[in-house]
């Protein structure tokens, strides 16, 4: 437990949320290569909802198609709306391969003069046959810019923990989220880039969240010493004008030192 099955699930919902959170630009989609035939279930999309239902639709029966299925996901990939996109496969095999190895050393070159990725990751029938095309493939088709092959062995870790520490979602909360004793890749936040963003991987998203921060830090300044000024003011217009105590000739100000005047004035109209 789980079963392979299973496994692939919960990995594959991990691997959509680590590559649209790190990037709000990157579009998943989803096919299986099983059955009859290869079969695309979701199209490219950032909408998690649409994934979960192309895993429900899913249907464990047939035979692996791997030659087939890398061939149909290179031709969805390129017709994605957006061309600036980098195009890369992640595939998940567990069954008995069937086509040879010149056969995937052909199309692995193939892919890699079309500059689209593909990451295996290779678990449950880890025949020595099974190994060797997909190590063949992978000498083929691996560049600088990704293309790994993970080997994952029986073991007591979850799948999705070996991905998460693996080279495929490094960048993206990947292997510093492990480092950090979280098995939740999805979240992104346990490396130690700023921004949670690696600036050698993707140096146009570093940029525009530090530009956004600083557009923000000037903003706060800017409402900070608005409320200052507003606040002075108020201040100043709510301190009423005090009437001198004393007036010119030193006498009390007021109604008390007029009162003394009229008390003045009447003296002298009773000595007159």
């Amino acid at each position: 437990m789980p079963s392979r099955w299973e496994a692939q699930v919960d990995a594959a919902n991990l691997i959509f949320h680590s590559k649209t959170q790190a990037n709000p630009e990157s579009s998943v989609g989803l096919m299986s290569m099983g059955g009859n035939g290869p079969e695309v279930l979701t199209t490219l999309t950032t909408n998690p909802g649409k994934v979960l239902d192309g895993l429900h639709r899913t249907r464990v029966k047939g035979e692996s198609h791997l030659y087939t299925g890398i061939m149909i996901a290179s031709l969805a990939l390129k017709h994605r709306q957006n061309k600036s996109q980098r195009q890369r496969i992640i595939v998940f095999t567990c069954s008995p391969i069937a086509d040879s190895s010149s056969t995937l050393t052909k199309l692995a070159k193939r892919m890699k003069k079309n500059n689209t990725s593909v990451d295996i990751i290779a678990f449950g029938d880890l025949t020595d046959e099974n190994l060797d095309k997909l190590r063949a493939f992978n000498e083929a088709v691996k560049s600088n810019d990704g293309s790994h092959l993970e080997i994952v062995p029986p073991g007591p870790n979850l799948l999705s923990d070996t991905i998460v520490a693996s080279p495929l979602l490094a960048g993206e909360g990947g292997g510093a989220a492990a480092n950090a004793g979280g098995a939740g890749g999805d979240a992104g936040g346990g490396n130690d880039y700023e921004f949670g963003v690696d600036p050698n991987l993707d140096p146009e998203l570093a940029l525009v969240l530090r530009m956004s921060m600083e557009e923000e830090k000037e903003r706060q300044e800017r409402d900070k010493k608005a409320r200052e000024e507003a606040e002075g003011k108020t201040n100043l217009e709510s301190v009423p004008e005090e009437q001198p105590l004393l007036d010119s000739s030193g006498e009390p100000s007021g109604s008390g030192s007029a009162k003394k005047d009229d008390k003045k004035d009447d003296d002298k109209m009773d000595t007159a």
